[in-house]
């Protein structure tokens, strides 16, 4: 019997997820926790193990789609359904949501076609055509001298048409093979006999060899314009030939050359500027994109956010970190500035535990655990994994925890159950070549911590200006929870470590 598997809640609250790619195929053999699909929720692209056995006889969800949780997204069994239907159980639906139909059967007497005709049509009655008469002979009509056609194209025809000559002897040349019919026979409106084909023929080839002339060959009245109006011309680019005048006697004055040049102007911008629908592209809002959205807006509009800023002497934080870099103990391991950092935050939040809580309607929730956030930007958007119990870890368990959460986040493999229950988050937009911020609490704490880009900068020191290694912390609190004594004070002791990382060692 067929098993169907429906779409798991692989995290809290999670409604919904994108079937990205799958990595069975049916007729496929599985077995229990073997990969079948990939999956993309709103926090994370996730691979679900089967959880049974056998064959895989029907991919019930097409890749890229969305479906909720519940929704059945693959059927297997055992490898006798799968030989004897090809297909997935009687009445479930298919890979585009098709519902399978067995085929019909034909009768029991053998009898009924594969492909039925219906019932035979009465034989179709045709009248018999009657025999046209023959046609009357042609009378011989006198010849047109040689030469005839061209006529066609001069005199008054061919005076004060410009460049519209052409067109005016392809219309010409049109109507005469209309009247000479498809024999070649050249005939007037109204009577049907005319002259020999060669007559014809040598009149539409002259009609045909006028309109293909060049406008070109027809010459042009020079343009009336006085010479600083030619000049201007010039220095425009502008052929007066083509300005409409208005002057007396059809000279062209200046500002009819004005008026031209801002026409060709206003054309040229209207065929350069496409249409602003052409432009516009239209991004669907779905996983992590509307979960960011749905949090910063939750966290923007319900927790009153008051900031702070505090520039750093961070030279001894950087000469603590090549200490780091050469020290037997951290080899391989990946030691920047944002380790210091983070191991900071720890040690501050010891000191001012109400930093790390969580706002009710009822009441605060202290936590005296730190799961530290970090905001990275990957891929697929903004996404904040944590490192749970970080108040736990030495500095180079620290160190080894923020290289696997970064090269995980980048890979776009991070988990849902690593971004659940963070306590509080830091921002690096120091990365990004930024110097400060007003960052966003993450929904569900009430602090984040932005780290600027380090740079050397002139600082006073001992009353001497000397070039140091300079840093601003930003950081923004829910002030429902955190007033601005505690919030200074918090980030002035975050401050401290990165100007005295020794201090860590009490």
């Amino acid at each position: 019997m067929s098993q169907i598997f429906k779409l798991p809640d692989v995290g809290e609250g999670l409604t919904e997820a994108e079937i990205l790619a799958w990595r069975v195929a049916p007729g496929e053999t599985v077995t229990v926790n073997q990969v079948l699909v990939e999956i993309e929720t709103a926090k994370s692209v996730v691979e679900l193990p089967s959880p049974y056995a056998g064959t895989v006889l029907d991919l019930l969800v097409s890749e890229g789609r969305t479906v909720e949780v519940g929704t059945p997204i693959i059927a297997v069994g055992s490898p006798e359904e799968a030989a004897g239907t090809g297909a997935g159980p009687e009445g479930t639906p298919g890979i585009l949501g098709e519902t399978r139909v067995p085929p019909e059967q034909p009768d029991a007497d053998g009898d009924r076609p594969l492909v039925g005709s219906g019932p035979k049509a009465d034989p179709v009655r045709r009248r018999r055509r009657s025999t046209p008469p023959p046609a009357p002979e042609p009378t011989p009509q006198p010849d047109r001298p040689a030469g005839w056609a061209e006529k066609l194209t001069r005199g008054p025809l061919s005076t004060g048409l410009g460049g519209g000559i052409g067109t005016a002897a392809q219309g010409i040349a049109g109507r005469a093979a209309r009247l000479a019919g498809d024999s070649g026979v050249w005939r007037r409106p109204g009577r049907p006999d005319g002259p020999g084909p060669a007559t014809a023929a040598a009149a539409t080839a002259a009609v045909a060899a006028t309109a293909a002339a060049p406008a070109a060959a027809v010459p042009r009245r020079p343009a009336l314009a006085k010479p600083p109006v030619r000049k201007a011309a010039r220095d425009l680019g502008v052929d007066l030939a083509e300005v409409p005048a208005t002057g007396a006697a059809g000279q062209i004055t200046k500002q009819d050359l004005m008026a031209h040049v801002a026409r060709l102007g206003e054309a040229g911008a209207r065929r350069r500027v496409p249409a602003a629908e052409e432009r516009i592209e239209r991004v669907p809002v779905k996983g992590v994109r509307k979960a960011t959205a749905q949090n910063m807006v939750r966290s923007a509009f319900s927790a009153p956010h008051a900031s702070v800023f505090v520039e750093v002497d961070a030279t001894r934080t950087m000469e603590f970190v090549q200490r780091l870099k050469a020290a037997p103990d951290y080899e391989g391991v990946k030691v920047t500035p944002l380790l210091v950092l983070a191991k900071a935050v720890v040690w501050a939040v010891a000191r001012n535990p109400q930093v790390n809580a969580t706002w009710t309607d009822e009441e605060i929730l202290v936590k005296h655990f730190v799961n530290l956030g970090i905001a990275a930007a990957t891929p697929r958007g903004l996404m904040v994994p944590n490192i749970k119990e970080a108040q736990e870890l030495s500095l180079r368990e620290l160190a080894v925890a923020l290289d696997e959460l970064s090269r995980t986040a980048r890979a776009g493999r991070t988990q849902p159950a690593d971004m659940q229950n963070g306590t509080l988050t830091i921002t690096n937009i120091g990365a990004l070549g930024l110097d400060t911020g007003t960052p966003i609490i993450n929904s569900g704490e009430v602090a984040i911590v932005a780290f600027g880009s380090i740079k050397q900068k002139p600082w006073v020191v001992d009353g001497a200006v000397v070039p140091r290694w300079v840093t601003t912390l930003a950081g923004s609190f829910d002030h429902r929870v955190v007033d601005g004594d505690l919030a200074a004070r918090f980030t002035a002791d975050v401050a401290r470590i990165l100007e005295e990382p020794a201090l860590l060692l009490e």
